[in-house]
């Protein structure tokens, strides 16, 4: 049995065992040890396992360490943790509540007070799905007390906690960073013009809706003075400062991104601390979810390190540029059957599975075309962005559905969310037709 014989195989597997709901981490680090095992067996032409056991050990445990001692991967907890602490501070809801405050007045102010939240909770926890748990929490039941429609309470939120695999810090642009071998501080640049331009996608989507059906947002009636406006923008200083010191630190050549998770993580915890927000409950608390977080993101990244050595030893990922090469295939048409691909996967995978299961095989596609790959690595979180809200699965809108209960039938926050998915798309499409969208930040950095 020859190699790409035996890794045509493996990709099989690989995708029974996620249907039946396998964890993606035992699925790929599993079927590419047993696969490494195989070639290493059968290289001779006949079977013998005798000759496999060190060489797949050695592929197995060699990958694991390389990637789990990364410099780059650091900055993960990091982030995560910064995410945590500055939710227990306080610091990420406050923007929320300083937009809500000078929206109020504005028909369905309070839906867009809830993306721009959204937006300003992902420039700092780098999380989709902790984006929408959060925020969910916070401005869903306010809207739907306020008498909001259902869909636009619940949709809005949903579509807005995926600016999280966008505005940097995004955790996604650091597995894309280090399995691609390109900058993360360049990632994470490239991501803030592609996460405003769907952020006021998002608001248009929101102004546009309640103009159309007034009814769906009543406008809040209680009077508000300035002093409180200004006063609920004052208390938002710590969440703007956090994200100054991360993009400008990082654009400015002054932080790695790493150095800038620590040193927001500290200032965070600063900030909490002085303004007694922060006990050593809460800290406590903060850091013992960063390690169940970080334990489960390392464990996928660990299965995928493992699953790209066997890649790399199929010869799968060649012949596939070989086909596509030899079908003459134009950019356009490469570029639309990676996004139907990636779009089909988002209604059953998470992201980070999407992603570790593709870019082995899809990366020297682009390599062979000569696209950038920081253009390239925006387009696909987008796209990724896109699969945490399309059906069937669409994880951020089953977090928005455990967290309102029966107030909204996950048929209803669906039914919402369609309206959002054309801005997605639109984005998307801007972003593959015009990369200087992407590229016009990163190219300009020290």
């Amino acid at each position: 049995m020859d190699a790409s014989t035996i890794g045509l195989i493996a990709f099989a597997a690989v995708l029974i065992l996620l249907a039946l709901r396998v964890p993606i981490s035992f699925t790929l680090a599993a079927v590419a040890a047993v696969g490494t095992f195989c070639i290493f067996a059968f290289r001779t032409g006949t079977f013998m396992p005798e000759r496999a056991i060190r060489a797949t050990t050695s592929m197995v445990f060699s990958n694991s360490f390389d990637l789990i001692h990364s410099y780059d991967l650091s900055m993960i907890p990091l982030f995560i943790a910064l995410g945590h602490i500055a939710y227990k501070a306080d610091i990420t809801t406050r923007i929320y509540h300083a937009a809500r405050v000078w929206l109020s007045a504005v028909p369905g102010g309070v839906a867009m007070a809830s993306v721009m939240g959204c937006g300003g909770f992902s420039a700092i926890t780098g999380s989709s799905i902790a984006c929408a748990s959060t925020m969910g929490r916070i401005c869903t039941p306010e809207m739907l007390r306020m008498g909001y429609d259902n869909r636009l309470a619940t949709a809005s939120v949903a579509a807005g906690g995926t600016l999280g695999s966008l505005i940097p810090p995004s955790v996604l642009f650091i597995i894309y960073g280090i399995f691609t071998e390109t900058s993360i501080n360049r990632l994470f640049v490239a991501g803030i013009l592609p996460g405003l331009l769907t952020l006021a996608g998002f608001v248009l989507v929101i102004f546009i809706w309640v103009k159309r059906d007034p009814a769906a947002a009543p406008v809040d009636t209680a009077e508000i003075s300035y002093a409180d406006r200004f006063r609920a923008a004052a208390l938002a200083w710590p969440a703007f400062v956090l994200f100054i010191v991360i993009i400008g630190g990082i654009y400015g050549g002054i932080f790695t991104a790493t150095e800038a998770a620590a040193v927001c993580l500290s200032l965070a915890v600063l900030i909490g601390v002085l303004q007694r927000k922060l006990t050593l409950t809460s800290i406590w608390e903060a850091f013992r979810e960063t390690c169940l977080q970080t334990a489960s993101i390392f464990f996928i990244a660990a299965g995928a390190k493992i699953f790209v050595a066997f890649v790399a030893l199929t010869g799968v990922a060649p012949a596939i540029v070989d086909v596509v090469t030899q079908a003459e295939l134009s950019v356009f048409w490469l570029l639309l059957s990676i996004a139907l691909i990636y779009l089909l996967l988002g209604m059953f995978l998470d992201p980070i599975g999407i992603m570790v299961l593709t870019l082995p095989l899809v990366v020297p596609l682009v390599e062979t075309y000569g696209m950038d790959l920081i253009w390239f690595g925006v387009v696909i979180i987008k796209l990724l962005e896109i699969g945490l809200i399309t059906p069937p699965v669409g994880l951020n809108v089953f977090v928005i559905a455990n967290v309102v209960g029966k107030d909204a039938p996950i048929d209803r926050i669906f039914a919402g969310i369609a309206r959002f998915l054309s801005v997605d798309v639109i984005v998307l499409i801007l972003l593959m037709a015009f990369p200087a969208i992407s590229l016009l930040l990163p190219n300009s950095m020290m």
